[in-house]
């Protein structure tokens, strides 16, 4: 059994929001901060008793703030908001963006900066130990005022009015519907588990990169530490050092090492550090956006102390530009696995491999296809890659006048994540077919098991055959971590 998480409003990692989302990990709330939320709710009803024009507690929301709700409509005000703004359309969110979204508005929630009663984080954590995941459209939300339409889709399940039904719905009182739909969690938990899966592909990228190099007997040569050293990047030092670990005692490049008459591989081939490098130094930066806002308050308005004050920490803006900058760095990518996978194929680029890999070329085409199958979506992926965060339209009669579009950024980084996964499915599967012409020689060791992992999800290609399959299998074995070097 996983691991409990314990959610305290401050400790929160992206290891805990996987741990949850995906492999049901238990939860449990901090007695500290249930006593924190506790004092909270009380500054709340006690700024209500004075009399005070609190926003969304006394007043309308967005461009309606300056409407006065008595208070015998103050149950009715924060039923109203969640019901008409339950407004999502579209495909539903699948269930680990869900828990996630989930996990993160209860651990918001027990910061004590919301002013709910201790009630709503310990029906999300129950809901989550019970496995009760409500149907959340994955469109409808800009991001601004936070992930409105996700979260009052959850909020729906948690009053009753959802399609799941819950132990114990919940009349939500003065401020709490307002503090559970204000926030972007939505968005935020799927940058985390984007984030996650992103260091996964990174790694198994590296993985096929060292597969092609030595299919088309490319030199490791590059990969000299003294080389990054003097070009300090962190990730591009460390990439380089994992092609080193990688592409260690090679048989197959020894025996071409004196009479190989080129002075230097393509770029492909012999830049894939500072590529890759690059790529993960955008990943850091995203990841440490994500990490900051998964134990961020970012509901409006936040109580500090009896203090209740009014700001805008619910604008997804961090979030958006850390959602583009995973699509854009993924999109590099997916770019240079291609581009390495073309000089596999390529009889021209290929070093003496027979023509796109197949053993009677012209009778069979080999992994002609699976390349153009690449191609295309790596055109997909740059056509997603434009960034949403500066996509800007406005909404709530001009109230909400700067948006983010976290929702948009999420769902393409997604889309580029799940074509990148593949596009270096297909560059491992051509790297293993390009070994098995180079026997009895044999790869670096790290290769070789390589070599041996992909040929546990599909077989050496003695003859054309469809490889949506292959393809697909070694995708997903991607995605679950086997290639991870």
């Amino acid at each position: 059994m996983a691991k409990p998480v314990t959610l305290d409003g401050h400790s929160l990692a992206i290891a805990d929001v996987v741990a949850v989302a995906r492999h049901g990990a238990p939860v449990a709330l901090d007695a500290k901060a249930l006593a924190a939320v506790q004092q909270s709710r009380k500054a709340v009803e006690a700024a209500v008793a004075r009399g005070e024009t609190i926003y969304g507690v006394n007043t309308g929301f967005g461009k309606l703030a300056h409407v006065r709700i008595p208070p015998d409509q103050a149950r009715q005000l924060q039923l109203n908001l969640i019901r008409s703004h339950a407004s999502g359309v579209g495909e539903p969110l699948p269930a680990d963006a869900v828990r996630a979204m989930m996990l993160l508005r209860a651990n918001v929630l027990v910061r004590g900066t919301s002013g709910v009663r201790p009630v709503l984080p310990e029906l999300l954590v129950e809901m989550l130990n019970r496995k009760l995941h409500p149907t959340v459209p994955s469109q409808g939300s800009v991001g601004a005022s936070g992930d409105l339409a996700p979260l009052s889709h959850l909020a729906l399940a948690m009053i009753g009015e959802g399609d799941v039904k819950v132990p114990s719905p919940i009349t939500l009182e003065a401020k709490e519907g307002l503090a559970f739909v204000n926030g972007t969690q939505a968005q935020t938990g799927l940058a985390a588990l984007l984030v996650s899966d992103a260091w996964t592909l990174w790694r198994s990228a590296h993985a096929a990169a060292a597969m092609s190099l030595e299919a088309v007997r490319g030199s490791p040569d590059p990969f000299d530490a003294r080389i990054h050293d003097v070009r300090p990047h962190p990730w591009q030092q460390r990439s380089a050092a994992v092609l080193r670990e990688l592409l260690a005692d090679s048989e197959i490049r020894e025996s071409h090492r004196k009479n190989d008459p080129r002075v230097q591989d393509a770029y492909s081939l012999r830049c894939t550090p500072q590529v890759l490098g690059a790529v993960g130094e955008g990943l850091a930066f995203a990841e440490r956006l994500v990490a900051t806002e998964l134990n961020a308050a970012t509901d409006n308005p936040l109580v500090f102390g009896d203090d209740v004050v009014s700001g805008g920490n619910f604008h997804g803006q961090p979030i958006a530009l850390a959602l583009d900058v995973i699509g854009i760095v993924l999109t590099t990518l997916a770019g240079l696995a291609e581009r390495r996978l073309e000089r596999v194929v390529n009889p021209d680029l290929s070093s003496g491999l027979p023509a796109f890999l197949a053993h009677d070329p012209g009778l069979e085409s080999g992994f002609m296809t699976a390349q153009i199958a690449a191609a295309a979506l790596v055109a997909d992926c740059r056509v997603l890659a434009t960034p949403a965060s500066v996509q800007s339209v406005p909404t709530e009669g001009n109230q909400e006048d700067v948006v983010p579009m976290g929702m948009t950024a999420a769902w393409k980084a997604g889309r580029i994540l799940a074509n990148a996964e593949r596009i270096v499915a297909i560059e491992l599967l051509a790297g293993a077919q390009g070994l098995e012409f180079l026997k009895p020689l044999r790869p670096a060791k790290a290769v070789g098991r390589l070599h041996g992992a992909v040929r546990q999800y599909a077989a050496a290609l003695t003859g054309d055959r469809p490889m949506t399959t292959d393809i697909e299998k070694v995708a997903s074995a991607i995605r679950e971590g086997k290639f991870a070097s």
